[in-house]
């Protein structure tokens, strides 16, 4: 049996496992990245360019359908399922390639591929019978679709993001099992693309939100072109070569559908890593416990990084989290804890939701905690929003009662997956909604929709409005 010894050791090619790479080989370490394929980032292939590529094609078809809203009289969309897919799996694999230059530039002699488990908090061993031993070891595993048992019994019928853009051509229908913003970024896409699409779930309320404003609204806009059977229990079963879906609840009924979309989220892959050998502890989840600021768990020399500590499940922190674990690793025990950024996450949907800073339900139960001061912008009557035909939304900027100081904002609406980058660096800076209010906004453009909300929070704390700015401007101009 041969060994291998290096200073770092990275199980995960992904985009946390190539972060904490670098990071590590930067430092100085020497470095082993262990991966099973090397096949590219889950968000290249399986995620967020293939959904984005696929929603993309729902925007260009629902432009058409609704041009006689300008007055444009177009016939409605012709569409071709299989060049549509065709164009996703080309276009994504675009992406995949860029990825695996990426990897294939990795100096020789650090990429292995292969299976690694635990053998002891110090110590991999491979499936071909390698032994690698490590100062520092970065899980960066990511994460895979779960499949409840009860559809398994479907068989090809059920897919999940990884299998949905394989398919031939698009689907008559299909029933998209989670609300989550994966679900409902591919339930709206799939159902502006002409697919008979309706979306289930045991919860009640849509997109994990917390602010229960903000739900409502989303739920609102969003029934407008999906049903939603929320809050249901589910039977499945397979209905001459269908799926078919019973439900019972708050609604009830059954439904045969070509497919079943299991979007029911991605635990970490971390289940056939031999964690019970390291002596880390656990949460309820099978996640090492670890401290968000270093990566490190517990007190071992053992770091994670990315979807497999099921904390921030997005690319920016992905990337972020395995910088700072490669770090951190290749100094190991030497620690300097990072300072991690604000919060931020979107969802793809028309309108776009953002996701910025501490969320209502999370301030709202912090122990000893002030209660936030919300300021509030509706877009149903915002002059931008209109002229584009797309007046629909909400935004909720949260802030402290003392100074106005922002601390988080749930946005929906035109233009929020640009608007949310803007409250992210302001919170990011400890700005107040007076200082922003200061600065120039265009019109007409989305972001002077949130002036109101930034007006209310100053009113709510008694912060002086600048002086030198106008805040009587009509939403009409």
């Amino acid at each position: 049996m041969s060994r291998i010894e290096r200073d770092v050791a990275i199980i995960g090619a992904g985009t946390a496992g190539l972060a904490a790479e670098r990071a590590a080989r930067k430092a100085g370490a020497t470095t082993i990245l262990i991966d099973d394929r090397f096949a590219g980032t889950t968000c290249a292939t399986v995620g967020c360019m293939p959904s984005k590529l696929l929603i993309a094609a729902g925007h260009a078809a629902h432009a058409v359908r609704t041009a006689g809203t300008f007055g444009i009289d177009a016939p409605p969309p012709a569409i071709d399922g299989a060049a549509v897919m065709r164009r996703v799996r080309a276009q994504r694999d675009a992406f995949v390639a860029a990825t695996i230059e990426t990897i294939d530039a990795i100096p020789e002699g650090i990429r292995r591929q292969g299976r690694a488990r635990f053998r002891d908090a110090s110590t991999l061993a491979l499936d071909d019978g390698t032994s690698v031993a490590a100062r520092a070891i970065v899980i960066a595993t990511g994460s895979r679709p779960h499949v409840p048992e009860m559809f398994r019994v479907l068989g090809d019928r059920v897919l999940t993001n990884e299998t949905l853009f394989e398919l031939g051509t698009l689907p008559a229908s299909i029933a998209v099992v989670g609300s989550g913003i994966l679900g409902l970024e591919l339930a709206q896409a799939l159902v502006r693309l002409g697919v008979a699409v309706v979306v289930f779930d045991q919860k009640e309320a849509i997109a994990g939100l917390q602010d229960d404003a903000v739900e409502a609204a989303l739920r609102d806009i969003l029934s407008r072109e999906l049903p939603f059977h929320l809050g249901v229990e589910l039977v499945a079963s397979l209905d001459d070569g269908q799926a078919r879906l019973d439900w019972s609840g708050p609604t009830q009924g059954s439904q045969a559908f070509d497919y079943v979309l299991v979007a029911a989220g991605r635990p970490p892959a971390l289940d056939d890593l031999g964690l019970g050998d390291t002596g880390l502890s656990l949460d309820e989840h099978g996640v090492p416990l670890f401290d968000r600021r270093t990566m490190r768990c517990g007190e071992s020399a053992i770091f994670l990084a990315g979807d497999a500590d099921a904390d921030r499940p997005v690319l920016h922190e992905a990337s972020a989290e395995g910088a700072i674990a490669g770090r951190h690793a290749a100094c190991y025990p030497t620690l300097t804890p990072a300072d991690r950024g604000v919060a931020f996450s979107i969802m793809f949907t028309d309108p776009p939701v953002a996701i910025v800073g501490k969320q209502l339900g999370k301030q709202l139960g912090e122990a000893g905690a002030e209660r936030p001061v919300i300021g509030c912008s509706s877009y149903a009557d915002q002059g931008r929003a209109k002229v584009e035909g797309r007046n629909a939304g909400l935004v909720r900027i949260y802030a402290t009662p003392t100074d106005g100081r922002l601390t988080g904002a749930c946005l929906v609406g035109p233009g929020m997956d640009h608007i949310g980058h803007l409250f992210a660096w302001a919170i990011e800076r400890g700005e107040t909604a007076t200082a922003l209010l200061r600065l120039p906004f265009y019109h007409p453009t989305f972001e002077e929709g949130v002036k109101s909300a930034l007006r209310q929070i100053c009113d709510t704390v008694h912060s002086a409005l600048p002086s030198d700015r106008d805040d009587g401007a009509p939403p009409g101009g």
